[in-house]
């Protein structure tokens, strides 16, 4: 089918964020006096809301959820936001989603000044039709609250929302689009484990994968036009 718009996760789907966001963690943990885990359980918080990661992963009461949430913020916008890199593949997918004119919304429960921020530093954030993330005061974080607020602002401007879709690489993408009724594509190449797509309606292995899930229909219609003639 032809999707009428869709909806990109960012850390592990568009970008590989690991790096600055472990390196980050493990300064705002020290700068606050609690144990440093190893890369591999720190990798766990990547993707998920933080404050929902401070509080179920390192223990953190509300206050101190806030205070970390700040030396975070501080240190990540300063130089952990761009030790990223982009996963091969994915920046002609999304040019190309702009360029057959589907509408294109990013859904990510980073804030979005912070996602803003590492979309324009890889000149991509001009093939997005809205920018979707986290609120400020992290208020809106949760998946299911991020693809919903995402719907919100492509129907004012007119997109069918009709048929979505949504491409992530954690449960919490899946779960989250499916709150709102829309079906998630999964990617291998992210941060989730293959438990961890269950319920996703598709599964993309690598970038070349997904392209031709995404674009599916319109091959089909190019290859029925190729007969006809």
């Amino acid at each position: 089918m032809t999707y009428s718009c869709i909806l990109l996760d960012l850390d592990g789907t568009i970008l590989d964020s690991a790096p600055g966001i472990i390196k980050t963690l493990e300064f705002t943990l020290e700068r606050i006096g609690r144990p440093i885990p190893g890369p591999a359980e720190l990798l766990k918080w990547v993707g998920p809301p933080i404050m929902d990661s401070f509080r179920d992963l390192a223990g953190l009461n509300p206050a101190e959820s806030e205070h970390a949430l700040a030396v975070y913020r501080e240190k990540y916008l300063d130089d952990g936001a761009y030790d990223a890199t982009l996963f091969p593949g994915m920046p002609s997918i999304i040019r190309d989603i702009h360029r057959h004119g589907i509408p294109l919304s990013l859904a990510t429960s980073k804030p979005e000044l912070p996602a803003t921020l590492m979309l324009e530093h890889f000149d991509l954030a001009r093939h997005f039709t809205v920018i979707t993330g986290a609120s400020e005061d992290e208020t809106r974080s949760a998946k299911a609250d991020v693809v919903a607020e995402a719907l919100i602002r492509l129907d004012r401007l007119g997109v069918d929302i009709s048929n979505p879709v949504m491409v992530g690489d954690r449960e919490h993408d899946i779960a989250g689009a499916a709150a709102n009724g829309v079906p998630t594509i999964a990617v291998e190449w992210g941060y989730g484990s293959p438990v961890e797509y269950v319920g996703a309606v598709a599964l993309a292995n690598t970038p070349a994968e997904l392209w031709m899930l995404l674009f599916a229909q319109e091959i089909e219609e190019e290859e029925e036009r190729a007969v006809a003639n």
